[in-house]
């Protein structure tokens, strides 16, 4: 079989590139960004910026102000618990057809997934990126392609919210002792156990990210004075 892989449109690689500055805090919530700007930055015209920016704005990245264009959203609090209640209804089911089916390969993967979070702990972005790798190996599992692409929707959804949790070395620790629980659960075939734990993990991120967002909203209202 080919190994040919398309390359990125412009517009691709833009919004992959927006996506990792409002990941790594180099587009601040609250912040203008200007597609002309933006664009010279990257090497491309303001066109696929602008093309990016819209498909962020339906994912509630970014909003469109007159006058003043595109800003990058705030974090907020009643978004999250939204997301996090609907991920918790999907992925129950995505994790309930999914366990039972994986076969010792993908166990083997997973395995390597969580050995690389151990090796990257330090570095938030990467880690929310092999976070996210395992749980869409387990999602996908479930072979319900539809239901994984709405997940997809949501992770991207709430990237920024697990950045800043990730933020904290204690929340990290715990990330990684319930991943290694998780594991456990896979291993054993115990779709109840590997439920608690995300569960688990959901109430206390929203409860850390509640501060977390506070804190975010009194940054944001400092540089707008």
């Amino acid at each position: 079989m080919s190994s040919f892989e398309r390359p990125k449109t412009a517009q691709e690689a833009v919004l992959a590139e927006i996506r990792q500055q409002l990941l790594d805090g180099r587009l601040a919530p609250g912040e203008s960004i200007r597609p002309d700007a933006l664009g010279e930055e990257l090497g491309v015209s303001a066109v696929p910026v602008r093309e990016a920016l819209r498909i962020l704005e339906g994912e509630g990245h970014v909003h469109y102000r007159p006058h003043r264009g595109y800003v990058v959203a705030t974090l907020d609090m009643d978004d999250l618990i939204d997301i996090y209640r609907i991920r918790e209804l999907l992925e129950t089911e995505a994790v309930s057809r999914a366990i039972p089916r994986l076969g010792a390969d993908t166990v083997v993967r997973l395995r390597e997934i969580v050995h690389e979070m151990d090796e990257v702990q330090e570095d938030v972005v990467s880690l929310t990126a092999v976070n996210r790798r395992f749980h869409f190996t387990v999602f996908e599992a479930a072979e319900m392609p539809q239901l994984v692409r709405v997940l997809r929707i949501l992770w991207d959804s709430s990237d920024r919210y697990r950045v800043r949790y990730l933020m904290s070395p204690e929340n990290r620790r715990l990330v990684h002792d319930q991943h290694h629980r998780m594991m456990q659960a896979i291993a054993d075939r115990d779709v109840d156990t590997f439920l608690d734990e995300s569960h688990m993990h959901r109430a206390h991120a929203i409860a850390a990210l509640a501060e977390a967002i506070a804190v975010a909203g009194n940054e944001t209202a400092q540089k707008s004075a």
